[in-house]
Order: structure tokens, then C-alpha cells, then sequence
């Protein structure tokens, strides 16, 4: 199994701490997928250079997509699983995780299983964004499984480099964590068992042409 670990904040400094709580989160995401035997490649929005004005990759004539963004695609459409990492802003996701997501269409990320992660610096953990990512995720294709992970405390939790801090029950976060994971990996192998035996593009091929595509007739 190879998942894309989706960082979803692009806040480098300012209170309550100088550095990304979302980082912490996306690394403890990494050491306990890892250590289940998942292979894992982080997404940071601040590593994938995007036009000032938005621009999807779906929209560029052939041979003239940004190679950054044509790269990111090629991982989205191979990868078995997601996990998506978002801090709340106004009661729903990250904006910068909804841009990057954005740039890309349902067909790369359809037919496989999400994973929900929100944190915050006070006592919610993002649980309101994680609601609101549901609908988001669906829409993409990535149907998000049932349990979610939200991280309170976020900078109390977890050490920069991700380890549960001291104080902290790590056996129980660990826990609590991979209940998520493990539902994620249930229905990333099933749906990688499926996609062996047929692709679901010769049932429900991709709208390619126009939006009309989409309309009842």
C-alpha cells in the first residue's frame, strides 16, 4: 500500500507558536503508517509551486502542464489511499489544503478510500472542518471512511518531529490513530482488489469534454 499524507496548511509562523502544528500532526501520521508497513509520501502545499491565478491541471493544453502539478497528478492517479490533514478555519478546511485539492479533477482520485486528520491549538481538534471535508472528499471520488482522527492540543500533543509528547498516553494516542488507519487500509486493499479485476472507467468513464457531460437528458 502507498497512501499521499495531504499536509493542509501552509502557516510557517505566528501565535500561538512559530512553527506549523499541522506539521506535527503529518508527521505522527507518517512514523505510524510507516510502522504498519504503509509506504507514505507527504504532500506539502508549500513544495508544490501553483500559478497565481488559479489554473486546474486538467485546463492546460497536453505538454504544457507545470511539471510540479503534472507530477503531483501522476501520484494522485497511483496512489492506493489518502490521508488529509487539515487545521479549521471559519468551521470548515484549510483553504490552502482546498486549493491544492482543487487543481485537481475526481477522475484522478476516484475508486479510492480517505482518511480524515484535523488538529487545533485549543480543545476542538478541527472537528468542525473534519465534518465539512466529508462532502468535499466525496465529491473528489475519495470516499472518506467512517472514523476520524482529531488532534486537541496539537502543539501539547505531539513533539515537532511527531512523537507523542511527555505526559501524553502514547500507547492509547497510537491507538486511537490506527483504529483510523485500519479502516483505511481495509478499503484501500478491497479496492485495490477490485481495480484487478475491472477498472471502473469502462463502467463510468471520466467527463472529458464539457460540463454537459453531467446533465440529465
Amino acid at each position: 500500500m502507498h497512501y499521499l499524507v495531504f499536509l493542509g496548511s501552509t502557516r510557517t509562523e505566528g501565535a500561538p507558536r512559530p512553527t506549523r502544528l499541522g506539521w506535527r500532526v503529518a508527521q505522527a501520521c507518517l512514523r505510524l503508517l510507516e510502522e504498519s508497513g504503509v509506504r507514505t509520501t507527504l504532500v506539502d502545499p508549500l513544495t508544490v509551486p501553483r500559478e497565481e491565478n488559479f489554473r486546474p491541471h486538467f485546463s492546460y493544453p497536453k505538454g504544457r502542464v507545470p511539471e510540479a502539478l503534472d507530477a503531483l497528478a501522476g501520484q494522485i492517479r497511483s496512489a492506493d489511499g489518502y490521508v488529509m490533514i487539515s487545521p479549521e478555519y471559519n468551521h470548515s478546511m484549510s483553504p490552502a489544503l482546498a486549493d491544492l485539492l482543487n487543481h485537481f479533477g475526481s477522475s484522478l482520485f476516484s475508486y479510492r478510500p480517505s482518511a480524515i486528520v484535523s488538529y487545533s491549538a485549543g480543545q476542538w481538534g478541527g472537528t468542525r472542518a473534519a465534518v465539512a471535508m466529508r462532502a468535499f472528499l466525496s465529491e473528489l471520488g475519495c470516499l472518506p471512511v467512517s472514523a476520524m482522527i482529531h488532534v486537541p492540543r496539537a502543539g501539547e500533543a505531539l513533539t515537532e518531529d511527531g512523537d507523542f509528547a511527555a505526559g501524553e498516553d502514547g500507547e492509547a494516542w497510537s491507538g486511537y490513530f490506527g483504529r483510523t488507519f485500519s479502516q483505511l487500509a481495509w478499503w484501500a486493499e478491497a479496492c485495490q482488489a477490485q481495480w484487478d479485476r475491472r477498472d471502473p472507467a469502462s463502467d463510468a468513464p471520466a467527463f472529458q469534454r464539457n460540463p454537459s457531460q453531467r446533465n440529465a437528458p
